[in-house]
């Protein structure tokens, strides 16, 4: 999608039109629990690339068969997500699961979008020059962190020296998501997809995510840099 460059003099409506985005996404705290993509969409993921039988197996391994028989609308224990993601790796090694992972990541970023962000929001940020939405949408995304990151914490840095303007750093301490497996190289693909798929989609088509830390492989925290 083409942007409009801000004209002369449109500052103070630039200013108020990011207040009105700010506006439109509140959010809220609870710990040790975490939205239900982070189970659903990895059941898509597998329904997609492995079929019903292998799906229903890998869930029947670890008791959360009830999640493909009903699947939540509510907030689920964050414990089941990180035995879910742990089970996906350990049963189909590195390589399958990173893909499932990314497919389910892809998957809640189009839910998403579809569903949490209100329209008018997404209007006004792809309205909005790639930097000033990018900075409204990771702050709406730690408001609702509570979401994803369960009893782990979020945080975020805007910009660094090196690391230039067109950049952001996220990270998540005691990440849920990985905090059963232990790898060599970054695990969180379903983090980064999602981040990946909303960015490009809200603030810019060129936008990449890319895992740089990993608690599974021995960092103090999972860190997301994204670029645009």
């Amino acid at each position: 999608m083409q942007r409009r460059a801000p004209e002369r003099g449109a500052a103070a409506r630039t200013a108020s039109r990011s207040r009105s985005v700010a506006a439109q996404l509140p959010g809220a705290n609870t710990g040790g629990q975490i939205g239900p993509n982070a189970i659903t969409r990895v059941a898509e993921a597998m329904r997609s690339h492995l079929g019903e039988q292998a799906t229903a197996e890998l869930f029947g391994s670890i008791q959360l068969q009830s999640y493909l028989a009903q699947p939540p609308q509510a907030m689920v224990p964050q414990d089941d997500v990180s035995r879910l993601h742990a089970r996906l790796r350990a049963a189909l090694g590195p390589e399958e699961a990173r893909r499932i992972g990314r497919e389910a990541g892809r998957r809640t970023g189009d839910y998403l979008l579809a569903h949490r962000i209100p329209r008018p929001a997404q209007f006004a940020l792809r309205w909005l020059p790639p930097a000033i939405a990018a900075r409204i949408l990771v702050r709406a995304i730690a408001r609702h962190a509570w979401t994803f990151a369960g009893s782990g914490t979020f945080s975020f840095s805007i910009g660094s020296a090196g690391r230039g303007a067109g950049s952001l750093r996220l990270s998540i301490a005691s990440c849920p998501l990985c905090s059963r497996i232990r790898a060599d190289a970054p695990a969180c693909d379903h983090y980064a997809a999602t981040f990946e798929r909303i960015f490009v989609d809200l603030v810019s088509a060129r936008s990449t995510v890319l895992e740089t830390d990993c608690q599974a492989s021995g960092a103090t925290r999972c860190v997301f840099e994204v670029r645009w």
